[in-house]
């Protein structure tokens, strides 16, 4: 009876190991970029993005549905950003500029957080320093805000240094976005990640679109 009794128990346990295991399978089968994401998001790849329009550095107004036609990697900051978002926007296109020398394409995008000094022509004459094909956003306070809130980013303006209006810093976060067309946000990246590294990651979840 004992004998019986262990050979079930163990029986029972491979049953419920076996289970589980194709339970996790099946489960990371559903994501097809399971191999290439890093990051973890509260809620879930989901939770972040949604639809903007806003103004592009031409002029025109735009939306998602306009702009995030191909992979893209997304920045929030502004122009006049002393050191941070110049570095970040620098490291976007070095990456992009590594995926191009492996046959992929990928657009950069920078949303202006500061839409009061950010005009459509400042931005176009930032952006096509840093790479010909990043793109330039702003719009109106509210547009601006409201594409921030579907990314879940945040951002503050300071009061102005001396009481001059025209200089001050705004607070901001610093992830940089990479959306898929049809399938919108999958991955972020923090600051420390170097141009090659996010080049790699990139890569990954374009091998596996």
């Amino acid at each position: 009876m004992a004998r019986t009794a262990a050979i079930i128990a163990v029986f029972t346990t491979i049953v419920a190991l076996a289970g589980i295991w194709f339970i996790s399978r099946d489960r990371g089968s559903q994501d097809q970029f399971a191999q290439c994401r890093q990051g973890q998001v509260a809620g879930g790849a989901a939770a972040i993005g949604g639809p903007f329009e806003l103004i592009s550095e031409t002029g025109e107004t735009v939306t998602d549905k306009d702009i995030l036609v191909e992979p893209t990697l997304i920045y929030f900051g502004y122009t006049y950003c002393p050191d941070v978002c110049p570095m970040d926007v620098a490291r976007n296109a070095e990456a992009v500029e590594i995926l191009e020398g492996n046959g992929q394409s990928v657009q950069p995008v920078m949303i202006s957080i500061d839409p009061e000094r950010d005009t459509p022509e400042v931005l176009a004459e930032f952006t096509d320093y840093l790479h010909p094909r990043m793109v330039g956003l702003t719009g109106s306070a509210a547009q601006v805000k409201a594409a921030s809130q579907a990314y879940r980013t945040y951002y503050k303006k300071q009061e102005a240094e001396d009481g001059d209006d025209e200089f001050y810093l705004v607070d901001h976060s610093t992830f940089t976005y990479l959306t898929l067309p049809e399938i919108g946000f999958v991955e972020y990246f923090k600051r420390d990640v170097t141009p090659e590294d996010m080049a790699v990651r990139v890569g990954c979840f374009l091998e596996n679109m």
